[in-house]
């Protein structure tokens, strides 16, 4: 079920515009070079990197990295047939 009048998470980013200021940003790379499988497990992983840290590290913030990883991953299977 897509979510109508929500702007992509390619669209923004949290915590500052270190990865928006490139050409390229890297999760547009790493998709393109790695298989749906691959990307959905690197996508994951920082879901669960973000979560597992915020209490020791960035606080509210991480959990926004990883809200922000989780909606890439949400339009990744919504684009998949597996979705």
């Amino acid at each position: 079920m897509k979510e109508t009048n929500k702007p992509l998470a390619s669209d923004y980013q949290i915590g500052g515009d270190h990865y928006r200021s490139k050409n390229v940003q890297p999760w547009t790379a790493m998709e393109a070079w790695m298989t749906p499988e691959e990307f959905e497990g690197f996508l994951r992983g920082n879901v669960i990197k973000y979560i597992a840290r915020y209490k020791d590290k960035e606080g509210l913030k991480d959990v926004y990295k990883a809200k922000h990883y989780l909606e890439r991953l949400v339009e990744h299977l919504e684009g998949s047939s597996r979705g």
